[in-house]
């Protein structure tokens, strides 16, 4: 074929353009990048990445914006503050430092239980005198030892403070129907009284210097099977307790800023409550929120009940008040043990035949990482784990109910044990900041769970949870900068993006 020269010259420009027109840049991304891993990193800052054959893209949507964080953290309890107590002042420091302070876990929600519950040393009440109507008895005399201690320790060790959400697992035993500790039911000449409880409660603990954020009517209004400290509630008789006796009492008494949060059991009852608990305007005006547990399930984090919940409610806060490694005595220095499936929960044992399924065998760091990750998704606003310090047997605990936290001590030796799990929720207090806003996220991979927040700051924080074996790279992308990742096998990251 016969080529003119009009032909080549243009093929010859052609080529020069082509040659030299630059190409698009691709811009880095700039992160920080910390991992917990079974091999062995604990918050450890990763810097340098091996390429791996597995990759997948995670592009963050921060146009997308969701719930407006709360905070994170866990619970003050008697047992945790007695056996602080029993540690070296040096091992105290280092556990309160470790939870509250800017380069520990910087733990910003909190929970705390009004009178005793199964993780106390023995049963008590602040109102001992039976019909008492006024209270002229009360005092919180048990909690001077221990907890109030452990609290006001936490404060002058946290920087920016945190929000403590209050509980009873009963009212004191004579306002019930079977007057004990357990079981029963609060009679209603009694909801006055109890109204007025909470309002002496929060009185108190605000002369010792600690001001509450938020309360619970009841923990767990379904019961515990009567074991421990509990008191029954169905939705109704809870929502007629707040709306027309505790609500109207602390705003009366000056304490209207402090948050209600109905329910405070597990999630596959959630439905049933919020469609009592915000039927009216009148039933809704003074619940501020929902909370919720756990112990449904040791894998499923109940999406479209979270989700039904925040449609019911859309402008509260959906909180999760406690979550536990239960019916298990803690592994001492074991840190394998927390990342592979041999823990077993109280369904393990007790569940129905048609439930089994919620309860096999698990992971503590998966049950951790995928709930909170879970959680976040699905509109979720503040987390919070039981005990902070357990010891070796898991207690003390009156009832000999023993479970995990995230730090178990040896007060004997006066050892302590920060197990993978304090690693875990440190991924999301120490780096998702309260209000923070969870964002959007798009992943090319189903296997990796991953979540977001923007912070206050512009900050990003990027949370990875790779539960299988293997090894992935992804591709981390944001406003069309990249930068490429690996998580190990059964690894969390928390990747965080500076304010640009």
């Amino acid at each position: 074929m016969k080529i003119s020269r009009n032909s080549i010259l243009v093929l010859l420009i052609f080529t020069v353009m082509s040659c030299t027109t630059p190409k698009k840049e691709i811009k880095s991304l700039i992160v920080e990048v910390y991992e917990t891993s079974e091999s062995g990193n604990k918050l450890t800052r990763i810097t340098e990445f091996s390429k791996v054959d597995s990759s997948a893209v995670i592009k963050i949507l921060p146009e997308q914006k969701f719930q407006t964080i709360t905070g994170f953290g866990g619970s003050f309890t008697e047992s945790s503050a007695y056996l602080l107590n029993k540690l070296s002042q040096k091992n105290r420091d280092t556990i309160l430092r470790a939870y509250f302070s800017n380069e520990g876990a910087r733990y910003s929600l909190t929970r705390t239980h009004i009178a005793s519950c199964d993780f106390s040393l023995n049963n008590y009440t602040y109102a001992p005198v039976a019909d008492d109507m006024e209270l002229t008895s009360f005092n919180i005399d048990e909690d001077r030892n221990d907890l109030i201690p452990m609290i006001k320790d936490a404060q002058a060790i946290s920087k920016e403070g945190f929000k403590i959400i209050s509980s009873p697992w009963t009212s004191p035993p004579w306002m019930k129907d079977n007057k004990e500790y357990v079981g029963g039911k609060l009679l209603p000449k009694y909801y006055d009284s109890f109204a007025l409880y909470f309002s002496k409660y929060l009185e108190a603990y605000k002369a010792e210097g600690i001001n509450i954020w938020g309360l619970t009517p009841v923990n767990e209004p379904h019961g515990n099977g009567n074991n421990w400290e509990s008191m029954h509630f169905s939705p109704g008789e809870e929502t007629d307790f707040v709306q027309n006796h505790l609500g109207p009492k602390l705003e009366a008494d000056g304490f209207g800023e402090v948050n209600i949060l109905g329910y405070d059991q597990n999630r596959a009852g959630l439905k049933e409550w919020v469609d009592v608990m915000y039927a009216t305007e009148a039933s809704s005006k003074y619940y501020d929120g929902t909370a919720i547990h756990w112990y449904e399930s040791t894998y499923d984090f109940f999406p479209e009940d979270l989700q039904y919940a925040h449609s019911k409610a859309p402008n509260k806060y959906l909180i999760e008040t406690e979550g536990c490694v239960d019916s298990e005595i803690p592994k001492w220095q074991d840190d394998a043990w927390y990342w592979k499936k041999e823990a077993t929960d109280w369904g393990w044992d007790w569940a129905s035949e048609k439930d089994k399924h919620l309860h096999p065998k698990y992971a503590p760091v998966n049950r951790y990482a995928r709930d909170i990750i879970g959680c976040l998704n699905n509109w979720v606003d503040g987390w919070v784990d039981w005990n902070m310090v357990l010891d070796k047997q898991g207690g003390p605990n009156w009832f000999k109910n023993w479970c995990v936290a995230p730090v178990i001590v040896d007060t004997d030796n006066d050892e302590v044990y920060f197990t993978p799990l304090y690693y875990t929720m440190a991924h999301f207090s120490k780096y998702i900041r309260p209000e923070a806003k969870v964002i959007g996220v798009d992943k090319t991979d189903d296997a990796l769970m991953v979540t977001a927040a923007k912070n206050p700051d512009g900050s990003i924080a990027v949370v990875v949870f790779n539960e299988g074996d293997v090894a992935k790279n992804f591709v981390l992308s944001l406003d069309e900068k990249n930068v490429a990742i690996k998580i190990n096998g059964k690894a969390i990251q928390t990747i965080l993006i500076p304010n640009k």
